[in-house]
C-alpha cells in the first residue's frame, strides 16, 4: 500500500441533499452520478458522496455502516485568496443554504477561517492565510 489519499468518500442517508450542497452551493461539477452515489470533480483525491446503505451492501451487509453517527469525524478544507474572500464566501454559502456554524474569525496563528456545516451535520472550514 502506498501512503496515499485516492479518494474522500462522504457517507450519507441523503444523496440528493448533500449533492445539492455540494454542487450547487460549493460549486463542485458533478463527473459522475447514479442514485446512490455521486463523484465530483477534483483536482488531487477523488471526491464523492455515497449513501450509508450501499457501503453497507458492498461490504457484505456491514451495519455499521447504516449508523448515522454523532459528533464531528472529519472536516474539509477549502482555501481562499484573503480574508475578505472568506467573509464573502461565507455569507454566500449560508445564503444558499449551508448551515452557519461560525462566522469569519482572524485567528491567533494568522489565518482567517469561517466554519459551516453540509446536511449530515458534518463542519468543514474556509480560510485565508
Amino acid at each position: 500500500m502506498k501512503a496515499q489519499i485516492s479518494l474522500i468518500t462522504i457517507l450519507t442517508t441523503d444523496v440528493p441533499k448533500m449533492t445539492e450542497l455540494y454542487s450547487d452551493v460549493l460549486g463542485f461539477k458533478i463527473k459522475s452520478e447514479s442514485p446512490n452515489y455521486v463523484e465530483f470533480e477534483n483536482d488531487g483525491a477523488r471526491f464523492a458522496i455515497c449513501s450509508r446503505q450501499i457501503m453497507a451492501d458492498i461490504t457484505g451487509g456491514n451495519s455499521s455502516f447504516k449508523e448515522v453517527t454523532k459528533g464531528q469525524s472529519f472536516e474539509l478544507a477549502f482555501p481562499c485568496a484573503s480574508p475578505e474572500e472568506v467573509k464573502r464566501t461565507y455569507d454566500e454559502l449560508i445564503a444558499k443554504g449551508a448551515t452557519a456554524f461560525k462566522e469569519p474569525t482572524s485567528m491567533p496563528w494568522g489565518q482567517t477561517t469561517a466554519f459551516f456545516a453540509d446536511p449530515e451535520g458534518n463542519i468543514h472550514e474556509i480560510f485565508a492565510d
